[in-house]
């Protein structure tokens, strides 16, 4: 029985290619070393898959940045702004699309589905010439090849790359990107003929934008694209890769009758509805299902006993010559090896896999399938399930207790909001057009080394104390130079904003070696909600107080939301997402409380993450944004109406949820704008009336790029066409913590330089 991963991790077990990237950027390695570090990275995990036993084993799945940008790179299909000449594309080009540079904007960004993974939205426009520019796939076949392992080349399949991709600026709005499909086809002809020439005997094609809903039309080109692509594919097994939800009916119908296709792979953890499809409907004989039984998006281990029982059922169906057993998505999503792990508390670890484990699962209930089975693994595997239900460490009876008291109520504040906003501004007195940052500010090497020391017990609590505490006031004292208005304390203590909190909640467990990949060199080490969620203390106001202390000016008080902590952590598997999340929401609710008691004025509770867990399947939207918009109105519910809450959001498209956005009924939104061509704007535009105050960020701090105030106020400007002057905040697009500060005092100061710019004409224009 063959077993199958659709891709695997990139960053390292230590984050190898993160510092080989950020030193690349920063002009301390040449090209070559970078590309030896991904070589080595590549090298070790195809071996360790071969070890593992793994037949189907994935290649191009490593990436610099995306692997939707690869294959942007793959067609050429660069924006004419960066001045590409053609040829092969290189590192200049790819990461000025990426992260722009000093002269030009980077792409739009946003997330991959509903993942905390982003990719680079290819920008197209009717007369693009695409042209086959990048042999990344090719090479990295041959490459694995050289080692003795032949693997299966994974691309972003042609349908999922045009539905991904946007019409560029300026573009007619009747243009549809799906009208490419015949000038990107000769492109992957070139590659698919390459592959076959090195020596391929499988391709796999992600098309996971056939588990969205889907018009006729957009199901059809599906069919036409494999149809067209028939020919240069005969000779070769064509696996078509889906995942992350249920598939429609419709596009199953669409995609088990793909010409051309030998084997079609399945989600079957988050897509368990797909299991009754292909029972009821069928499956083509003479073709493989690759059933996605192993969990690619969290880190939980698997119950092999239930995946073999559905693997056998599958069988009866599918023929066990035809069955492949797979994970459920890339494990990209899932921190690398629970081996680094040496101080997780050994019960908790016992329930968990990180990828290698992953590797080892499918691998197991391959065997098995084939008859054999390991028992004393299964064995070992059902004492860790059994311990997870049974554990006390899991279940809190006045926690479960309180969360289940919110029903019956919608925990909204008893004023409105235009009645909120004026009595707030009796208080900060803030000018129009207020100036503000979204929380965090430059992580230098110094604050890093003095977080760390202090976590490995080198420093003394009080020493790190007196380094933070110079640390804020470093930053509050630049923030007054530069005359902005609502200030904000840096989070110099913080790594990162869920990391934080989850810390200091109660069951929630941490990794010391659970990197996850977010966008480019950005990694994240998502908590590990393992039971119920409380607050034994305060975690903020020690900090916030402290800040407020060396300024008259207002001090934010800055949280991470309900949802986002439970949108950025990997969540029990064992109760609905929803009781979860409201458990958060009131162990942040006791800390909003406590920082109002403490005289913090401004709170910002951010819910970055509300629109990445918006389920794929519409059907299913509406009890999401339910739950996660109460849970966000639960945190501040019981604050005065002087006490000014704001929200943050970024890198997502929220066009289509603005009225859930309104719903939360936050005081002042701020959200990402500038990186997405101000596409937020445009709701504004058809009609939408929003009346609490709002900042759309004004500029990337994704780009190394400084904007200049001209280009600042011209921004601003465009905003004040579409919403009213009284409710418009000035602020960057997210927080500062991945720029530097050569780059952030500048940019700061052009904005504030706009927004006094700006005051000044709409005072003389009274």
């Amino acid at each position: 029985m063959a077993s199958h991963i659709v891709g695997y991790p990139r960053m390292g077990p230590k984050r190898e290619l993160k510092f080989a990237l950020e030193s690349f950027w920063d002009k301390k390695s040449s090209a070559e070393d970078l590309q030896k570090v991904a070589a080595d990275l590549r090298s070790s995990i195809w071996k360790q898959m071969a070890g593992a036993g793994i037949k189907y084993i994935p290649s191009n799945t490593f990436s610099y940045y995306d692997q939707v940008l690869d294959t942007t790179a793959m067609l050429g299909a660069v924006p004419p702004r960066y001045g590409w000449n053609g040829g092969e594309i290189g590192f200049d080009t790819y990461f000025s699309m990426a992260r722009g540079n000093a002269s030009l904007p980077a792409m739009e960004m946003t997330k991959w589905f509903d993942t905390n993974y982003h990719f680079i939205v290819p920008e197209l426009e009717p007369n693009m010439k695409f042209s086959y520019a990048s042999h990344k796939a090719v090479a990295e076949y041959k490459e694995a090849k050289a080692l003795g392992i032949d693997t299966i080349p994974v691309l972003v399949g042609p349908v999922s790359y045009l539905l991904m991709s946007k019409p560029a600026k300026g573009v007619d709005k009747s243009f549809s990107v799906l009208s490419l499909l015949a000038n990107i086809l000769p492109v992957y002809k070139e590659v698919v003929a390459e592959l076959k020439a090195a020596g391929a005997s499988w391709i796999q094609f992600d098309e996971p934008t056939l588990v969205l809903d889907l018009e006729a039309h957009q199901l059809q080109a599906f069919t036409h694209a494999y149809s067209d692509l028939e020919s240069s594919l005969s000779g070769l097994k064509v696996l078509i890769e889906t995942y992350f939800a249920d598939i429609p009916a419709e596009a199953y119908k669409t995609v088990t009758s793909l010409k051309g296709v030998s084997a079609i792979g399945f989600d079957l953890v988050r897509g368990t509805k797909t299991l009754d499809l292909i029972k009821s409907a069928g499956f083509p004989s003479g073709k493989f299902l690759f059933a996605g039984v192993v969990d690619g998006r969290n880190i939980w281990s698997n119950d092999l006993a239930a995946s073999l029982s559905t693997l056998h059922a599958l069988e009866g169906t599918v023929g066990k010559d035809k069955l492949v057993v797979s994970t459920s998505c890339s494990l990209l999503h899932t921190a690398v090896d629970l081996a680094n792990e040496t101080k997780l508390d050994d019960e908790i670890k016992s329930w968990l896999a990180f990828a290698a484990q992953k590797v080892v699962e499918v691998n197991a209930l391959a065997k098995a399938l084939a008859g054999h089975k390991d028992e004393a693994f299964f064995s070992g595997n059902a004492a860790a399930q059994a311990s997870r239900k049974s554990s006390s460490r899991v279940n809190n009876a006045s926690v479960q207790e309180a969360a289940a008291a919110l029903r019956g109520s919608d925990h909204r504040r008893a004023t409105n909001v235009s009645a909120r906003l004026d009595a707030q501004q009796k208080k900060l007195n803030l000018p129009i057009l207020p100036t503000t940052t979204i929380g965090s500010f430059p992580q230098t090497i110094e604050l890093r080394r003095v977080r760390r020391e202090y976590k490995a017990n080198k420093i003394s609590e009080d020493e790190y104390v007196k380094a933070i505490k110079e640390e804020i006031s470093k930053v509050v004292k630049l923030q007054e130079e530069l005359d902005i208005d609502v200030l904000v304390h840096g989070e110099p203590e913080r790594n990162d904003m869920v990391e934080y909190f989850g810390e200091q909640m109660q069951g929630i467990a941490f990794t010391v070696n659970g990197w996850v990949q977010s966008y480019g060199s950005r990694c994240v080490k998502p908590p590990i909600i393992y039971g119920d969620v409380s607050r034994p203390k305060a975690m903020t106001v020690f900090w916030s107080s402290m800040a407020q202390s060396m300024t008259s000016r207002p001090m934010k008080g800055m949280l991470t939301g309900p949802v986002t902590i439970l949108n950025w952590s990997f969540v029990r598997n064992d109760q609905p997402r929803f009781e979860t999340c409201y458990q958060i929401a009131l162990a942040i609710k006791d800390e909003v409380e406590d920082l109002e008691a403490a005289g913090i004025q401004v709170i910002q509770i951010d819910e970055a993450a509300l629109r990445e867990g918006l389920p794929l399947r519409k059907s299913e939207q509406a009890f999401y944004l339910e739950w996660a918009v109460h849970s966000f109105r639960i945190t501040n519910c019981g604050v005065k109406d002087t006490t000014q809450i704001h929200t943050h959001m970024c890198y997502s498209n929220f066009n289509d949820i603005i009225h859930s956005i309104i719903d939360m009924d936050a005081d002042v939104i701020t959200i990402e704008n500038s990186r997405s061509d101000e596409k937020l704007l445009s709701v504004f535009r058809d009609g939408v009336k929003y009346g609490a105050g709002i900042g759309p960020g004004v500029y990337d701090i994704h780009s190394p790029r400084i904007p200049s105030t001209e280009e600042i106020a011209d921004r601003i400007n465009k905003m004040l066409a579409v919403l009213e002057t009284n409710i418009l905040w000035v602020n960057p697009d997210c927080g500062l913590k991945t720029r530097k500060y050569p780059e952030v005092k500048p940019a700061l100061t052009n904005m504030v330089a706009a927004a006094k710019l700006l005051r000044t004409e709409l005072a003389s224009a009274k």
